[in-house]
């Protein structure tokens, strides 16, 4: 497929979605848009996998959420079935099922996997670190690239580690990982995105960047060739859809922003960041 646009990191296979995931596929295609549609549990990988073959501007990456390691009620956030909050049942990594599912020629990575100190409690970290490194080994075993999750504790809240999460998930990469990665919906600090570009990793940035400016200084100073652009959608639509459903083809926002963040041609940002993701997916 020809597109000009990459949104690297998104989740039309989770249920707001599930009346009219087709429409929102064809206008991505119309709008020159590919899509990567992250798995978060067994069923939501099997379904990013499903629409990629439905759909030839659709990828797919497949893997475990930190989040559903550990049972019990999260936010409305995440959303569930009927867009009720989410109810996770505490979901364990199989390395089987994941390993037939990725033989779909579509499939071009593993996770979201990684820490959520938001969601979860304190004495999920060691669940969720198994998880973790049990995906790592997945990754490394089909030499895909990782898709890494991290989000910190709520204010006020301490780590379970008493360190950043960044740090926490830069130690098992640096331990474990034989493969690249991309840190998604990157929110650290610039001397934090170092470390992963010196680990070979890649981040990436969602619409925030178009109404937040706390993350101006890592979007300025990062490598363009080290950086992708995502939505993250349902979630966090970027200026001017802020309050809709955020859809794929609003990546289109994140591209402008950080080539105006970077004082860059558009064009070439657009070139360089298609390139980046075609690359570092191999698609």
């Amino acid at each position: 497929m020809d597109y000009k646009f990459f949104d690297t990191h998104a989740h039309l296979n989770l249920s707001a979605f599930k009346e009219d995931v087709d429409v929102a596929a064809e206008k991505c295609a119309k709008e020159d848009v590919a899509v990567i549609n992250v798995g978060t549990t067994e069923k939501s990988s099997k379904r990013a996998v499903e629409l990629a073959q439905k759909h030839d501007n659709l990828y797919a990456i497949i893997g475990l959420h930190p989040i559903h390691t550990v049972p019990g009620n999260h936010d409305e956030d995440e959303i569930g079935e009927g867009g009720k909050p989410f109810v996770s049942k505490g979901e364990i990594f199989d390395k089987e099922y994941y390993r037939e599912l990725a033989k779909g020629e579509k499939v071009v990575g593993v996770g979201e996997c990684g820490f959520d100190y938001w969601h979860c409690p304190s004495e999920s970290h060691e669940t969720q670190e198994q998880a973790f490194v049990a995906q790592v080994e997945l990754a490394n075993e089909l030499n895909l690239p990782l898709m890494i999750h991290t989000r910190g504790p709520k204010p006020g809240e301490k780590s379970p580690t008493g360190r950043s999460v960044y740090t926490d998930v830069y130690e098992v990469l640096k331990q474990y990982a034989k493969v690249p990665f991309n840190v998604h919906f990157y929110v650290g600090t610039y001397e934090e995105a170092v470390r992963f570009f010196e680990l070979g990793g890649t981040i990436s940035f969602t619409g925030v960047i178009t109404f937040a400016k706390d993350y101006e200084e890592v979007v300025k100073n990062a490598p363009l060739n080290r950086i992708h652009a995502e939505t993250d959608c349902p979630f966090v639509a970027p200026l001017p859809y802020r309050g809709k459903r955020c859809e794929p083809w609003m990546v289109k926002e994140v591209y402008k922003k950080i080539s105006t963040i970077k004082n860059e041609d558009e064009e070439r940002v657009r070139i360089q960041l298609l390139e980046n993701a075609n690359n570092f997916y191999s698609v």
